[in-house]
């Protein structure tokens, strides 16, 4: 098994266990980047904002994510949706058992641009997925003051939105 560690819109269990993405994927643990921070710069195939990581000087700051144990052979469905621009890095991560490596997908530097805006779909599976792994209310708060946009492709906009349970969604990440 591989150990995957998601930290934006493959935090939802189902948006990664999609038939096109990961169906092996269990989850594992949640975990934290240490000297890192999220951020929705990574410029996404649809020419919006998606999650990346970067380190930062300050080692107190943290990234939430969870580890996802996943099947080989699956991989390389993955890493086609994830798509041009992310590079894969294997990253030291503090979970509540203790360090553990995995790999995450982090943008190359030609591809972050901080002008970009997320889709409020993917803002909204982010802040879903955070919500769904009970992340601390401060990170999730943090996470749903993102500025969003609205997807111009309504078909691909209503797909998304139907992935996300009504019960983590928050009227002030749906706008």
């Amino acid at each position: 098994m591989l150990y995957y560690f998601a930290y934006g819109s493959n935090l939802l269990p189902r948006r990664l266990q999609a038939p096109e993405r990961t169906p092996s994927a269990r989850v594992l643990t949640v975990a934290e980047l240490a000297g890192h921070r999220i951020e929705f710069t990574k410029l996404g195939q649809d020419g919006s904002g998606k999650c990346t990581v970067l380190a930062c000087e300050d080692p107190a700051r943290r990234v939430h994510g969870v580890v996802y144990s996943l099947d080989p052979a699956e991989r390389p469905a993955l890493d086609r949706v994830e798509g041009a621009g992310y590079h894969v890095q294997t990253l030291s991560l503090d979970t509540p058992d203790g360090p553990l490596e995995a790999f995450a997908y982090v943008a190359d530097d030609d591809a972050v641009d901080p002008s970009l805006r997320p889709f409020s779909w993917y803002h909204a599976l982010v802040v879903a997925g955070a919500r769904h792994h009970a992340f601390p209310e401060e990170y999730v708060a943090a996470l749903a003051r993102v500025p969003a946009v609205r997807d111009p492709d309504c078909e691909r906009d209503r797909r998304h939105w139907e992935l996300i349970p009504p019960g983590l969604l928050d009227v002030s990440v749906s706008s």
